[in-house]
């Protein structure tokens, strides 16, 4: 049980003896704790000093400062203390003066005592009232300082009012995930001076992360350059599939930009490489009591992650897996190949997104021709490959295939170490 703590604010100097004599009981119990200041001047500094007063009786009548000056100033402060004032009987002038100020209810002189207490006890469960409130807001506050780590402001604010009840628990769910890093961090990070890849690094990723919270996604794990981010977690997402492909390409466009800023100003950024794919997790909060560390695990997971790590052996910047290709809505792209990505035995169709301008354009449609050739062994896909790229030496993925044909590859499987 939590002990009230009363100020009463009156000039009669019989009334502190009085006041102690009739609640020695509560005073025992440790229900109520009473201190007292003889004008309104006096509260104020009485409170200033012990700021756990929870409620405020007070006489209007007194030296230097009356009562109604008093519970103005009390409604003032931002700590606004719950106060009854204490009346000459039939002053309603006074009382409804009182009343329009804030006080929270009124006693007549003389004071009845059985009155008084019951004016107490309700105003002590008012008080209660308010504690807990406050406490819920702070509660609240830092629940949602924690998520707003990993999740929009509006999962956020979802998950804070919740309670983070539900969807932190650990349990396996079906998500689509993405993973990002970037080619050649390690020789910025020998080569920046710590000023400017603070700056670097803050900006990266506070911009990642905005793309990622503006598709509803989750922020799993950044760990220093590398980004692992999660859709249909912790709240369901019936299109999960469809917005981590968006956000692939989203987050693919803005760290172009971003490279290619700070490549102006002299610093070696290097290309962001990002790998996406969809299946069963174990997702939730693996940080314990102590700790919040909402990500997730599994073979899911470290097939995203050998996803990304493709890109550098492709040339390509993204590259997704055929579920999740599958599963999004209009997805467009081509087909990079059937991947036995490290570690696997089975290859795993792999695609590259592109924008709706590049899908419908006539490279795609080459690219598509000399893929289907080299997909049924036909012989004249090297000489197509070899076409496109010579029109197109910019495109890194026919030039990949068009390698591996000069080198007597056959096929669309590859095997990825």
């Amino acid at each position: 049980m939590t002990t009230a703590t009363i100020l009463f604010v009156d000039d009669e100097p019989d009334l502190e003896a009085l006041v102690l004599q009739k609640f020695r009981r509560q005073i025992r119990d440790g229900a109520v704790n009473f201190m007292f200041a003889r004008d309104g001047i006096e509260a104020l500094q009485s409170i200033e000093q012990n700021p756990h007063v929870d409620m405020v009786v007070s006489d209007i009548n007194m030296p230097r400062m009356d009562g109604l000056s008093l519970l103005q100033k009390l409604q003032e402060a931002e700590d606004k203390k719950s106060t009854i004032i204490v009346s000459a009987y039939g002053d309603m002038s006074n009382i409804r003066t009182a009343m329009n100020r804030g006080a929270f209810d009124f006693l007549t002189k003389p004071i009845d005592f059985g009155d008084l207490e019951l004016t107490i006890d309700k105003t002590i469960r008012h008080v209660e009232m308010i504690r807990e409130a406050r406490r819920r807001q702070i509660e609240a506050e830092r629940a949602h300082a924690s998520l707003s780590r990993y999740f929009s402001p509006q999962i956020a604010s979802r998950l804070a009012a919740d309670g983070e009840a539900d969807g932190m628990a650990v349990h396996w769910r079906e998500v689509a995930t993405i993973f990002t890093d970037i080619t050649s961090f390690t020789s910025l990070v020998e080569s920046a001076t710590p000023e400017v890849l603070g700056t670097l690094l803050n900006e990266y990723v506070g911009g990642m992360t905005d793309v990622v919270f503006a598709h509803e996604g989750t922020v799993a794990k950044i760990i220093g350059d590398a980004i692992q981010i999660l859709f249909n977690a912790p709240e369901e997402q019936l299109d999960y599939a469809t917005r981590a492909i968006a956000c692939a390409r989203d987050l693919d466009g803005w760290a172009e930009d971003f490279r290619e800023r700070w490549n102006s100003r002299g610093v070696n950024f290097g290309t962001t490489r990002i790998g996406v794919h969809a299946g069963p997790a174990l997702v939730g909060n693996f940080g314990g009591s102590r700790f919040f560390d909402y990500t997730a695990y599994g073979d899911t997971i470290n097939t995203a992650a050998r996803l990304e790590a493709a890109n550098k052996f492709l040339g390509t910047r993204i590259c997704v897996s055929a579920t999740v290709a599958n599963s999004a809505e209009n997805f467009q792209g081509r087909p990079v190949g059937d991947l036995v990505l490290r570690g696997r035995r089975e290859p795993l169709r792999a695609f590259e997104p592109l924008p709706a301008a590049t899908f419908e354009g006539p490279v795609t449609a080459q690219y598509s021709e000399a893929f289907a050739k080299l997909e049924a062994g036909d012989a004249a896909a090297m000489p197509a490959f070899a076409a496109l790229v010579g029109l197109h030496a910019e495109d890194s993925l026919a030039g990949f295939h068009l390698r591996r044909l000069l080198n007597g590859a056959k096929g669309v499987r590859m095997q990825l170490e």
